[in-house]
């Protein structure tokens, strides 16, 4: 696993009421037990932590936060994105 998904991990981590430590990938988010209201602290703590913004919009985004990898993912592009605009 590489820096952005171990700090994505870290972060689920932090605001779980049952901290797990079999976390992955492919590991889905309903798994993991994220209240809405967590959800909402990690995804500021996210965009902190990699200095992006996360567009969110819980009935649209839902679908799109199904894995611990698919969050990883939209990271991912929205830091490809921020460095894009900054070139």
């Amino acid at each position: 696993m590489d820096e952005v998904a171990t700090k994505i991990i870290d972060i689920l981590k932090k605001h779980m009421k049952e901290p797990r430590d079999d976390i992955g990938l492919n590991t889905a988010l309903t798994d993991l037990k994220i209240e809405s209201l967590d959800l909402a602290m990690i995804v500021f703590d996210i965009e902190d932590s990699f200095g992006i913004e996360i567009p969110y919009n819980a009935n649209e985004e839902a679908a799109d936060f199904k894995t611990v990898g698919s969050v990883v993912d939209r990271v991912r592009a929205l830091m490809s994105g921020a460095a894009a605009a900054k070139a």
